[in-house]
């Protein structure tokens, strides 16, 4: 068994406190990690310990343990659930954050023992959707994803954490909503469902749009932080917001963007599904453990995922566990039914390392790998021209055959 904090414990109190993404003063907390014996352990952590700090939260000591498999009621064992509550009273924090998911019953059971509020890993990934979203559509996603996951937890939790309308965890539904009874609560999911439907069905007339012009959808995906942002804003010229943080991306934005064709002229700008036009689409980053929840909610977002030509998976190069990371992505691509959809793997960061931008070509001639810097632009020319590719073998024969009436006109 493993304990850090500053002081005679590593405590660190001594770093001067953040502010929260609301402007509010950071929130202290512990941060509890348990080893299972998964491989990915020590990534998982540095994440929880991103996943606060992008939450606003200031952690002040990190406690961890090995165990063969959780306890039944504490999750932890009480022995360990004692020592984190020592720890809690001396150091007067109003929080403890758990690196796993947590059952109703543990929860509860740990809020009892710990005397303070406790909040597992989905419930801080939510946190952070909570203050992340800004489109309509985002906003309803997120919301529907809180009230599934507290339906479970409003019994014995719903007036504290309505009290903490603006802590981490429990920001979002906030104390009124919290209280309603279950019926009402089934209520009100229903409603955000239709709401998303809606949503989605206008998602599916502009694909239809797309397709009957021939233009090339392309979804940007990869793990959180990865720099997809970045590269859709050199891609499209977009001025979409990037910070070095989990989840600075929440709503997916398309814009267009139009490439030379293959002759290197320029393309019509004013025709509708010309040789160089693309739609291009920057989504939500993936993560380890991403919440089912998460996903199931974000779904009609996901479409334009799933509804795609062609993938850019954004890697980060300068990531030692890149290929853990690009692992979890195709993981949910899978599970949202996207696993089949042509890839890209665009090598990000390279201006980090001591890489030439390039492309890599598979046994099909295709391009299947792009070493660029989405930062300083170099190695987009690569990636321009696997776009270029795509557009031109996804084009149909009467398209084809439209463009070459067209130019003989």
């Amino acid at each position: 068994m493993q304990q850090q904090s500053g002081g005679d414990k590593k405590l660190l109190s001594g770093r001067r406190p953040t502010k929260s993404l609301t402007g509010r003063p950071s929130e202290a907390a512990i941060l509890v990690s348990i080893d299972f014996g998964e491989s990915d352990y020590s990534e998982s952590l540095d994440e929880l310990r991103l996943l606060a700090e992008t939450a606003g939260v200031r952690t002040v000591a990190v406690v961890e343990a090995r165990r063969q498999r959780p306890d039944a009621a504490l999750f932890a064992g009480s022995g360990k659930v004692q020592e984190i509550a020592e720890l809690v009273e001396r150091l007067e924090a109003p929080l403890v954050i758990f690196n796993h998911d947590l059952s109703p019953a543990q929860m509860r059971n740990l809020t009892t023992g710990l005397n303070t509020r406790v909040i597992d890993r989905t419930m801080l990934i939510l946190d952070i959707f909570a203050q992340r979203a800004q489109s309509h559509e985002g906003k309803v996603q997120v919301e529907l994803a809180q009230l599934k996951y507290l339906a479970a937890r409003l019994v014995g939790q719903g007036a504290d954490m309505g009290q903490q309308k603006f802590a981490v965890g429990a920001r979002g539904p906030g104390e009124t909503r919290l209280e309603l009874d279950r019926r009402k609560l089934d209520k009100r999911v229903h409603l955000l469902k239709e709401r998303l439907e809606k949503l989605k069905h206008q998602r599916v007339i502009q694909r239809r749009a797309r397709n009957r012009h021939d233009v090339l959808s392309v979804s940007i995906v990869g793990y959180t932080n990865a720099g997809k942002s970045t590269l859709f804003n050199r891609l499209t010229r977009a001025n979409v917001y990037v910070a070095d943080q989990l989840f600075a991306t929440l709503d997916t934005t398309s814009r267009r963007m139009f490439i030379e064709d293959a002759s290197g002229s320029s393309p019509d700008k004013g025709r509708p599904g010309g040789v160089g036009e693309i739609v291009v689409s920057d989504t939500v980053g993936f993560i380890r453990h991403l919440p089912h929840s998460l996903v199931a909610a974000f779904r009609s977002t996901l479409e334009e995922t799933v509804q795609a030509d062609l993938l850019l998976h954004v890697v980060d190069a300068n990531n030692a566990n890149r290929d853990d990371q690009i692992a979890e992505v195709n993981k949910v691509l899978f599970e949202i039914g996207a696993a089949d959809i042509p890839q890209v793997l665009v090598f990000n960061k390279i201006d980090l390392q001591d890489v030439t931008p390039s492309v890599q070509r598979d046994d099909y001639g295709r391009i299947a790998r792009v070493f660029l810097s989405a930062k300083s632009g170099a190695g987009l020319d690569g990636l321009k021209l696997a776009l270029m590719e795509a557009k031109t073998l996804r084009q149909t024969p009467a398209a084809v055959e439209n463009q070459i009436n067209q130019a003989s006109e």
